[in-house]
């Protein structure tokens, strides 16, 4: 019987003695799949959650459409999901200059390795750039709406279209209401923002414009559009308005249900924490590479190592926009 030869630790093709690389990977490569597998998981709980909640508030979950609208330099003009796709492109292409970071290191070119790496950068920044500017829009809101006494959120309508409580509210607040802050609140507390009108004013300014309609959050489920009230239904809802809400937040919402605006910011803010997270390692391999650490050691495993991470980054947006933004 041979006895078994113990294999040398300092061999390029082991993990510390222990045998050989499986399925051909470094243990740098094995632990970052590790990773991903782990990482994919709770991304993919996180989007089960929202499809089955989506799927228990169908009837009053916002359309996204009418959500994200937004365009930079393009104010007043609907612009539906254009930023967004225009976001999503932007990292598809930094996967792209990625890739040609890898391939130049496996060709041991370091020159291009830098400037694919810096590309990679640039749109990675651009992205998150893009995705806190999406969140002030989203947070200061775009038309405005009104709360019910069962929480039900209310919105109005013009000729067909929405429109905001400034195109019909044109005097400020009038009962000089002051919000509540540490040096002068009950309880030295700090108050939320009080919105920009009262109930008053927007019940006033409604009855006298008779061509003003109300929209509910609730979905008409044979044209998939929020239903529209008749001139008389809409002045029955005025009495059970309780509030002005203006933007979202983690407990109210313009745009429909409260729950909409808690996905959005966990899942999008989760994954931007990770774009953020890429950029920063990004700027740290670029760095080597710039010095030539990778050069003197032979090889760009690095480069490649944080490129699985990146990959990872961009084809899980790929999934929360297909499922949060266009579904």
């Amino acid at each position: 019987m041979e006895a078994n030869n113990a294999l040398n630790s300092d061999s390029k093709e082991t993990w510390s003695g222990g045998g050989n690389k499986p399925f051909g990977a470094s243990y740098g490569k094995m632990m970052m799949w590790f990773f991903i597998v782990s990482d994919a998981l709770t991304f993919s709980g996180f989007l089960a959650a929202y499809g089955l909640t989506r799927f228990k508030f169908i009837d009053s979950w916002p359309i996204a459409d009418e959500v994200f609208t937004h365009f930079p330099g393009l104010h007043g003009v609907h612009a539906p999901m254009y930023y967004v796709a225009l976001m999503t492109f932007i990292l598809i292409i930094s996967s792209v200059t990625m890739v040609l970071a890898v391939d130049a290191g496996h060709q041991m070119k370091q020159k291009k390795v830098a400037w694919y790496m810096f590309a990679t950068i640039i749109f990675g920044i651009i992205f998150v750039g893009s995705q806190g500017w999406e969140w002030k829009n989203f947070i200061n809101g775009s038309y405005g709406a009104v709360k019910t006494e069962n929480n039900h959120i209310l919105q109005f309508v013009k000729d067909g279209h929405q429109i905001a409580l400034a195109d019909f509210v044109h005097t400020d607040r009038k009962d000089d209401r002051v919000q509540h802050i540490r040096k002068n609140g009950l309880w030295f507390e700090n108050e939320e923002t009080i919105s920009q009108y009262s109930v008053a004013q927007v019940q006033e300014a409604f009855k006298a414009d008779p061509s003003l309609l109300i929209r509910t959050e609730k979905l008409d489920p044979k044209t998939k559009q929020k239903i529209v009230l008749s001139r008389a239904e809409s002045l029955a809802k005025l009495p059970l308005i309780n509030k002005v809400v203006e933007g979202a937040n983690l407990k109210e919402n313009e745009y429909g249900n409260p729950i909409f605006a808690d996905f959005f910011f966990f899942i999008t803010g989760f994954h931007g924490f990770h774009v953020l997270s890429g950029i920063i390692i990004n700027i740290i391999i670029f760095f080597n590479v710039v010095l030539g650490t990778y050069e003197r050691r032979g090889h760009y495993e690095m480069v490649e190592k944080v490129g699985l991470y990146w990959h990872f980054v961009d084809l899980v947006w790929v999934f929360v926009f297909t499922f949060f933004y266009l579904v």
